[in-house]
């Protein structure tokens, strides 16, 4: 057995090799570095929150290693998957530019069959920031597979702020005890989770990390919210955090006591070490919830006396205004230098016309006797080949376009594997429409987006008066508060099939979530990238050829 996996990651290596040096030649600058990555993803034994648990691990690590780049870097990750079943990861927030079928859901991309193993080639083109990636089928993401992503600035790109003395990520997020097959059977019968168990931080419970400080020097911390089903607050006792970072947008540098991080959102914060020299804690606690949930890390001073004799921060709770509020003060910073030189604000978002409205609904509809969720009244079920192969083979039958509408109906709820067109280089404004009593947040894959304005009760014509059109925050996550709506500008820059989803992780996985096909005529390389040679090939699309690894 150990020769046979030895060959195999022999023969793989070289395999990864070839599609590396053919990738070079036709999709990036020879100038562009590159990152190499080997990780085999395992099941192994966990106790975070006390209890024996089977987790997914990546290279033996739960969380899974961090990734490191600078903007424009490639990213050569070969995975192994030692899983007994199908997996897939995908990439929070990169963008995947003209190329969706590396993205890593099931519309775009096969799953790495068990003992098989697949090489993704991604370039973080034009990004900076904070990011993560996930596990995306079958609900691996309740047993871990997720890690975080770190884009940092070229070296001649100003930067905002001072270097800080430390860059620290906290993944954050609900936890459930129960193995991640015992929670997708209760989904797969119809019926719901109930509350989680508890809150993690990087992997762990109460006080399982600890972050060592100098006093007088500032660290930079990356908060990603990897959970399932929970809105968190975060704050840090005793000191206050210097907003810098929304999700690839340098931010104003406005102060937080505490900060809330809804389902699938990152911020990066500024935290300076200066209070006397103690232990303190960084506390996590649920929003939103009639039982409250929380848990805490220790900011160790590294001339610490004990822990601090101060008591714990206190957090909002359900107070929907003052979370609202909060959101609506995060700023784009115009000045600023994004991944390229030119300050941020020089592309005038608020001064673009757009050409058509989407508006998208949520809903909790039973289905067959069973719970489902769905986006205008649909409810997502996956077709039998992914729908971005499908499209590149032009294998008919496996979805329709238009089978979602971009109105909400306030029908009943029906299944369909939904795929909705927009056209290449439109400028659109799409509105979430929330009329439930919970909190929703929505994810779009291969782009970002400003937010431009959100607000309670229905959303009309009338609403677009309040749009905040100068310094609205460009991000890849918004939230949308109970009987409330938010809307986004966005430009359709990025060919591709791309997924938008509920980051409720049980939502998404019964149904709500759909597929919008950036569609053009164009078939010219510039426009989108060819088919990978190495990608994988399942469902209908079996059999087929990509490219040769040699033209």
């Amino acid at each position: 057995m150990r020769t046979n996996h030895s060959f195999s990651l022999l023969a793989s290596s070289i395999l990864l090799a070839i599609v590396a040096t053919t990738f070079i030649s036709i999709s990036v600058r020879a100038d562009d570095p590159y990152r190499f990555f080997t990780w085999n993803v395992t099941y192994g034994d966990i106790w975070p929150l006390g209890v024996k648990q089977q987790g997914i691990l990546i290279n033996g690590q739960f969380p899974g290693p961090q990734i490191e780049a600078v903007t424009n870097d490639n990213l050569i990750i070969n995975v192994y998957n030692s899983l007994n079943e199908p997996f897939l990861i995908s990439w929070s927030g990169i963008q995947q530019r003209r190329n969706s079928f590396e993205d890593g859901v099931y519309g775009t991309t096969c799953p790495i069959p068990p003992g098989g193993n697949f090489t993704y080639i991604l370039q973080v083109k034009d990004q900076i920031g904070t990011y993560y990636y996930f596990p995306s089928l079958g609900f691996h993401k309740a047993a871990g597979g997720f890690g975080g992503i770190r884009v940092l600035s070229r070296p001649m790109i100003p930067v905002p702020f001072p270097p800080p003395a430390a860059d620290y990520t906290l993944l954050i997020g609900d936890w459930f005890k129960a193995n991640h097959t015992d929670l997708r059977y209760i989904l797969d019968s119809g019926r719901t989770l109930g509350f989680p168990d508890g809150l993690l931080i990087n992997g762990r419970g109460l006080n399982g990390n600890t972050f060592t400080v100098d006093p007088g020097r500032t660290y930079r911390f990356r908060i990603s919210n990897v959970g399932l089903t929970t809105s968190l607050n975060i704050r840090f006792q005793g000191h206050t955090m210097k907003l810098v970072e929304v999700e690839g947008s340098h931010t104003m540098q406005s102060v937080y006591s505490s900060l809330d991080v809804h389902l699938g959102q990152s911020y990066s914060v500024l935290v300076t070490a200066d209070q006397p020299a103690f232990d303190y804690s960084i506390v996590i606690s649920t929003r939103f919830t009639s039982t409250i949930l929380s848990t805490s890390a220790v900011l160790h001073y590294s001339n610490s006396g004990g822990k601090s004799p101060s008591a714990l921060p206190g957090g909002p709770t359900i107070q929907i205004d003052w979370s609202l509020n909060q959101a609506r003060s995060i700023r784009w910073n115009l000045t600023a230098s994004g991944p390229r030189p030119n300050p941020q604000g020089s592309y005038h978002y608020g001064l673009v016309p757009t050409v058509k409205t989407i508006r998208l609904a949520n809903s909790a509809p039973v289905i067959n006797g069973k719970q489902r969720y769905a986006v205008n009244s649909v409810s997502f079920t996956p077709a039998d080949t992914p729908l971005k192969l499908a499209d590149y083979f032009k294998i008919g039958g496996v979805f329709s376009v238009g089978s979602i509408p971009d109105n909400p109906t306030f029908g009943g709820g029906y299944l369909a594997t939904s795929v909705m067109r927009v056209n290449y280089r439109d400028y659109i404004e799409i509105v979430f429409e929330n009329y439930e009593d919970t909190v929703q947040s929505w994810h779009i894959d291969g782009y970002q987006f400003w937010v431009v304005g959100m607000d309670g009760g229905q959303w009309s014509s009338a609403s677009r008066n309040n749009y905040n059109l100068r310094d609205a925050v460009a991000r890849y996550t918004v939230q949308v508060y109970p009987k409330s709506w938010s809307a986004i500008y966005m430009p359709v820059d990025n060919v591709g099939m791309w997924n938008v989803r509920s980051e409720n992780w049980v939502r998404q996985y019964l149904g709500q979530q759909f597929y919008l096909q950036v569609y053009t005529t164009s078939t010219s390389w510039r426009d989108e990238y060819p088919i990978p040679r190495n990608a994988l090939l399942c469902g209908r699309a079996s059999g087929r050829h990509t490219r040769p690894l040699r033209v």
